[in-house]
């Protein structure tokens, strides 16, 4: 099973982090990026399953909850949903859930 995250943040706080603190995130995710790729893990798109199938990550007390922590955005407020990708069908063929 392949999963894709799709990191999730309030635009409005987005917009309120200053500047500095927005650059060092879009680093540390270009960071995390560049890992993920060269471990193996990075993926290309997919469709997403509904999002009653999502695990939602947040930070709880100061720490990530279902999480190892490597999410940028989550100290700031940041979410993560976690979801099953749908298998790609063959040509012709349809996907049965």
């Amino acid at each position: 099973m392949q999963y894709m995250l799709m990191c999730c943040f309030d635009e409005k706080a987005w917009t309120k982090l200053p500047n500095e603190d927005r650059e060092s995130i879009m680093r540390e995710y270009g960071e995390l990026m560049q890992s993920l790729a060269k471990r193996g893990h990075l993926r290309g798109s997919g469709k997403l399953r509904s999002s009653s199938s999502a695990t939602t990550v947040r930070m709880k007390n100061g720490k990530p909850i279902l999480t190892d922590g490597g999410i940028p955005t989550l100290p700031a407020g940041g979410a993560i949903e976690v979801r099953p990708l749908e298998p790609f069908a063959e040509k012709g063929a349809s996907v049965s859930e």
